[in-house]
């Protein structure tokens, strides 16, 4: 397991562990995000935005499970992050639009659409090439 020794030195060795934070972060915001939905401001975009943040918070949480366990730990590990920023911009962004009424970032989503498209993408990616590197 290449993967392993690569997180024995430096900011890899910490890095799961931000991942993991932030995805925690993402998961409590997510579920915050969902409960202002519900119960004070009636926006099926709001509703969604806190299911996109709680879906990717658990996907990445999952991604760096498996950056653990294989080789290219540190693309695993990035692409965990590159979920979890287009979570961030994706669903940040539809709250700021809809809890304020500014418009302000709105490129925001879009962006945050595609990185979490690319995300799921680059998993894909690094399974189809894990799986071809171990025969």
């Amino acid at each position: 397991m290449s993967g392993a020794a690569e997180t024995t030195k430096g900011a890899p060795q910490s890095a799961p562990f931000l991942i993991l934070a932030w995805a925690g972060l993402a998961g409590a915001a997510g579920v915050a995000l969902a409960a202002v939905a519900a119960h004070k401001v009636d926006s099926p975009a709001l509703a969604t935005a806190a299911t996109m943040l709680t879906l990717h918070a658990a996907a990445a949480l999952g991604v760096v499970a498996v950056a653990l366990r294989c080789a290219r730990t540190c693309l695993w590990l990035a692409t965990a992050a590159l979920m979890l920023a287009g979570a961030t911009f994706f669903s940040g962004e539809i709250a700021f639009h809809t809890l304020t009424e500014n418009a302000a970032f709105q490129m925001l989503a879009p962006v945050g659409g595609t990185l979490m498209i690319a995300s799921w993408l680059c998993i894909a990616v690094l399974a189809i090439i894990s799986a071809f590197a171990k025969r």
